[in-house]
């Protein structure tokens, strides 16, 4: 007899504690499945500015360039985000609004370039550049550094 209220008890909180884990914001319309939201100010390509977040955070222009010829994979993050093939050269430009909080811990921007083949014929990462207001804060130039670009912009 204890067995069987044990079952049926159990199964009764677990759909209780299910039932209480969804979202009580509905999803947006077209919402593509397994994509994660992104926050407004990276939205779009090539958007010029980012809208004004309460409290006024400080205002960064972005800049990701990836050199070399020819097409390469290439993956970022920071200033919108993406993983596709492009062709070389290869830059993208936006304005970041950091919150206070991202001011304090900072704000992480990366560029990861593909191979692309070097002047010797052999296969190389493609450089990149990271530009925050135009000031070059990182640089890889594919041979002795290949963990691509990356930097934390901290107010």
């Amino acid at each position: 007899m204890r067995r069987t209220i044990t079952g049926p008890a159990l199964c009764a909180a677990a759909a209780l504690l299910l039932t209480g884990c969804g979202s009580a914001e509905p999803k947006p319309a077209g919402d593509g499945g397994g994509q994660q939201p992104q926050p407004a100010a990276s939205q779009g390509q090539g958007s010029a500015s980012a809208p004004a977040k309460a409290g006024g955070g400080a205002q960064h222009e972005v800049t990701l360039e990836v050199g070399g010829t020819g097409r390469t994979a290439v993956m970022f993050s920071g200033v919108g985000s993406g993983f596709e093939q492009q062709n070389l050269p290869w830059s993208k430009t936006d304005t970041v609004e950091l919150t206070a909080a991202e001011q304090k811990v900072g704000y992480l921007v990366n560029v990861v370039p593909g191979t692309i083949t070097g002047p010797d014929g052999k296969l190389q990462q493609a450089p990149c550049t990271i530009k925050v207001d135009g000031k070059q804060v990182a640089q890889s130039d594919g041979v002795s550094t290949v963990k691509g670009c990356s930097y934390t912009i901290k107010q």
